[in-house]
């Protein structure tokens, strides 16, 4: 490879390039040894040796054991220091913050979770932020000096042109147009926001059922109906932040929802939202409906109803999957995507009974036919996401072996 005007010497380029190789490897497999790794990479022994005992010296990799129970020397294990950076991550809703801490494997090592109950909370939305941080970081053994990146997620998406949070008025205390500002000077690590439905997609892009997939829509059911879609390798976010707003959308079968930002909700989200299903269970004569919040109700009943035969059940199963793939027409028919993932809590309850009935109602209503699948990452995909987006960014940094 020639060298080019504006770049370091070739030689430390290529060592860049391998380094990065090497420890990508060992973050996919785990502990490998240098014979393995040079088949991996296609390097000579000798240079993976060099390789290894460079990032070795540069605290990114330690030796770890050795092989046992094969023919021939046991040979040395390495893996990447989990010590070698750490990334931190926030899944915000009106109810709570959680936060967690995780190593440059991935690997969580340290979570808290802030109630913020009511309207009010009497607490500055920085105050929460930080308590929330403090708390995972203290868990993790840290102080926030440890802590590279921080990824925040929250409902709606920050208007880049004004600062302001979107589409998210059910959120208090955090559309004050200074609010970005705020966090920055309060924060001492660079940090970024995200929806939070982006950042389940990203979860299932990077560790779920969207692997391998660089055109998919995720659809997402909890507290709001969202959907995050994911064209060419990358998220699309629109103009203002709010591509995948799908709750807003009119749609057959619910009157005409105006200003709806004022409302908060659309005519998808009124007729197969959380809060739409304990509400159809009851039309349909089901009676013991589960206490508690909608959206854990709504996930209790489409739960029970793909377990249970009877026909009040089925045909809320069935109604409910009819609702959804009116929706899903409309975004299918536009984004012609591969795939279709059906993620959180009112959807994943339903397992591969609602997936399939998902999916013939969709092949009925709209010509695109992408395949659905369910989300495999279940426990709290938004600060899973938040984290993977915290991390990548965090190993770009720590793994730059070319300054």
């Amino acid at each position: 490879m020639a060298g080019t005007a504006g770049t370091p010497g070739t030689p430390r380029v290529l060592r860049a390039m391998n380094d990065r190789a090497a420890l990508d490897l060992l973050l996919e497999h785990g502990q490998l040894s240098r014979t393995r790794i040079g088949k991996l990479t296609g390097l000579s022994k000798p240079t993976a040796s060099q390789l290894l005992a460079r990032l070795e010296a540069a605290g990114l990799v330690l030796a770890t054991g050795t092989t046992e129970g094969r023919p021939g020397p046991n040979a040395q294990l390495y893996e990447v220091n989990p010590a070698a950076g750490h990334a931190a991550g926030l899944d915000v809703t009106p109810q709570r913050i959680i936060a967690a801490v995780a190593d440059i494997t991935g690997r969580t090592v340290g979570r808290h979770e802030l109630p913020t109950p009511g309207r009010r909370t009497g607490t500055p939305v920085v105050r929460q932020v930080t308590d929330a941080l403090d708390g995972a970081v203290k868990a993790a053994g840290l102080t926030r000096g440890d802590i590279h990146r921080l990824v925040i997620g929250t409902p709606g998406a920050f208007d880049p042109t004004t600062g302001r949070l979107r589409y998210a008025s059910h959120l208090p205390g955090w559309h004050s147009p200074t609010l970005l500002d705020e966090l920055a000077a309060a924060l001492p690590m660079p940090f970024e926001y995200d929806n939070d439905v982006n950042l389940v997609a990203l979860a299932e892009q990077r560790l779920g059922a969207a692997r391998g997939h660089t055109d998919f829509v995720l659809l997402w059911n909890e507290e709001g109906l969202g959907a995050a879609l994911v064209l060419g390798g990358r998220l699309h976010r629109g103009w203002t932040g709010g591509a995948g707003e799908v709750g807003f959308l009119p749609v057959p079968g619910t009157p005409l929802v105006r200003q709806v930002t004022k409302a908060n909700s659309g005519g998808y989200q009124e007729l197969a939202g959380s809060q739409a299903v304990p509400r159809l269970a009851r039309e349909l004569g089901i009676e013991d409906i589960p206490p508690g919040p909608y959206a854990e109700a709504a996930a209790a009943l489409v739960s029970r109803a793909a377990e249970t035969d009877d026909a009040a059940h089925r045909r809320l199963l069935q109604t409910y999957a009819t609702r959804l793939a009116t929706g899903l027409a409309s975004l299918v028919s536009v984004l012609d995507p591969e795939l279709v993932v059906l993620s959180g809590a009112s959807l994943t309850s339903g397992g591969e009974a609602l997936r399939a009935l998902v999916q013939a109602e969709l092949e009925e209503l709209a010509a695109s036919r992408p395949r659905l699948v369910v989300g495999d990452v279940r426990e709290h995909p938004v600060l899973r996401g938040a984290l993977e987006s915290a991390l990548a960014t965090t190993r770009d940094e720590v793994f730059d072996t070319s300054r």
